[in-house]
């Protein structure tokens, strides 16, 4: 194995001189911009009181680590974009993240995490999601008039023996079905479901429990549903009724309504032809499957392409023209990039625990890191050029930062680098984040 430490690396000279580096750099760190996360952290009170939520049955006389130390470790290094808990090994040295989560010593090893990881019982999992619902519910100044609520399913893969996971023909892997509740870009739920289910099964309950804690606080808040067509169950739609939740859900093509769509469809194929360009064209019917217990109102979209023919169909319980619905629907594709952020930017896939409730935990935890960051998005960022940006590029430009970090009796100076070309953000980003 080669000798990073002692022998320097040899790159091409430039302009005469040598150009060589060493890993010696005493006290330097890659995340300087960590102390924007334990900022975000405190400013809405987060880890600490998913921390509360614990049980701790250890002897605290022997207990090096609190439990909150360890949640801020991993769900900060997380955002920072460490995805093993492998990275902590080497990760627990570094004197950023240990100012940032609250000591100045080693932090927690990979061995000490994965036996807290593998402790959590039932209980805590259901606290720790009653706090990002209390989260979410707290980022407003006062009740909205509207919330929109996404559902939507996705994939997990697995690769090893995992309690839970099955085979799933659609993605044609073994894997885990985990179930996201988003309203715009706040994360309300993340649950792992197994994948030899039904894509809706839970759902119903997870909104029943949504809506009585959102009813507590804001009973006169309008609550719509949103998602595709894999959540269109009519004992779904009939609760919604009977609870006072609209909805706009996804309805599956079938011959029934292509027959009753088939004008239309007509139309908008003769306009095609005339124009070459794509047409589409909104209209509504009464519609109910066999199984269902009512006729509901069914949005059609009737559209061509060039590739053909495009039926699309929405069933609601919303009143308003036909389009505007169609398009507030569509609106829904938005929380696909929010799940793609939590999986491929904060490693919410990362469920390779034997057991299910860690692997549950595991995938709070990156929900807790997504929070965090979105703190700093709406909290720190409004208004800048960084406003709608992805949890990765707000890592890459404001959390990656260089910085050499001295420490004493006295204070803890991080002195970042002085070439950073987002220094104004970032000092903007944190008088918000610390002002309120």
């Amino acid at each position: 194995m080669t000798n990073c430490t002692s022998n320097p690396i040899k790159f091409k000279g430039v302009k005469g001189r040598k150009v060589e580096a060493v890993f010696s750099g005493q006290t330097i760190t890659s995340d300087g911009g960590g102390m924007l996360l334990r900022a975000a952290d405190e400013s809405i009170n987060l880890l600490s009181r998913v921390a509360r939520c614990f049980a701790d049955s250890r002897r605290k006389a022997s207990c090096a680590h609190t439990v909150e130390n360890m949640l801020r470790q991993r769900v900060y290094a997380l955002a920072l974009g460490y995805e093993d808990l492998n990275d902590h090994d080497a990760l627990r040295h570094d004197p950023a993240l240990q100012t940032a989560v609250g000591r100045d010593v080693d932090m927690a090893s990979a061995s000490t995490l994965c036996r807290f990881e593998n402790s959590v019982d039932a209980e805590f999992l259901w606290k720790l999601s009653s706090v990002l619902v209390d989260a979410f519910i707290e980022s407003y100044k006062k009740a909205p008039a509207e919330i929109v609520l996404d559902f939507d399913a996705t994939d997990d893969e697995v690769h090893g023996h995992q309690e839970g996971r099955f085979f799933h023909g659609y993605y044609d892997h073994y894997c885990f079905l985990p179930l996201y509740v988003f309203c715009g870009d706040h994360l309300v739920a993340a649950y792992l479901r197994p994948s030899n289910i039904d894509g809706a099964k839970h759902s119903l309950g997870v909104l029943g429990l949504l809506v009585k804690r959102l009813r507590k606080t804001w009973p006169k808040t309008r609550i719509i549903v949103r998602a595709d067509s894999g959540f269109c169950r009519w004992k779904f739609m009939r609760w919604c009724d009977n609870h006072d939740i609209d909805y706009l859900l996804g309805l599956a093509k079938n011959s029934r309504l292509l027959e009753e769509a088939q004008p239309l469809l007509d139309e908008v194929h003769e306009c095609f032809l005339q124009s070459g360009n794509k047409q589409k064209i909104f209209a509504e019917t009464q519609y109910a499957a066999n199984s269902w217990d009512k006729e509901r109102r069914v949005i059609i979209k009737a559209e061509h392409l060039e590739k053909g023919s495009n039926p699309r169909f929405v069933v609601t319980s919303l009143p308003g023209a036909s389009q505007e619905l169609y398009q507030q629907y569509c609106g829904r594709g938005e929380m696909e990039n929010r799940i793609k952020e939590q999986q491929l930017c904060l490693f919410a896939d990362r469920t390779s625990c034997s057991k299910w409730l860690p692997n549950q935990f595991r995938v709070l935890l990156s929900a807790l890191a997504y929070t965090l960051l979105n703190v700093i998005r709406q909290k720190a960022l409004a208004g800048t050029e960084l406003a709608r940006a992805r949890c990765d590029t707000i890592r890459l430009k404001l959390l990656k930062i260089g910085a050499s970090v001295i420490r004493n009796t006295r204070r803890v100076l991080l002195m970042l680098s002085e070439s950073c070309p987002y220094k104004t953000l970032f000092c903007l980003a944190a008088v918000r984040l610390q002002t309120g």
